[in-house]
């Protein structure tokens, strides 16, 4: 659940960095970003990147905590 929280706000940001990254390189002072379907399909991409990052993450810690929970001998 809060990997699904933080991945949506996370999100949310990433498309406002990404379009001042643009207007930088780019030089330009503004952007038309053509409607809330491109927004939200921009925003839904960077939901799905963060999700999976995090959900790679929380795996890969459950992972090293199950070895540090497991006997030696195993």
């Amino acid at each position: 659940m809060l990997r699904t929280i933080i991945a949506g706000i996370g999100g949310f940001f990433l498309v406002f960095i990404e379009l001042f990254l643009v207007m930088k390189l780019k030089g330009w002072h503004s952007i038309e970003i053509g409607g809330i379907a491109p927004f939200v399909s921009v925003w839904s991409m960077n939901f799905f990147l963060l999700f999976t990052m995090f959900s790679h993450a929380h795996l890969w810690y459950e992972k090293v905590q199950d070895k540090r929970t497991q006997p030696e001998g195993k």
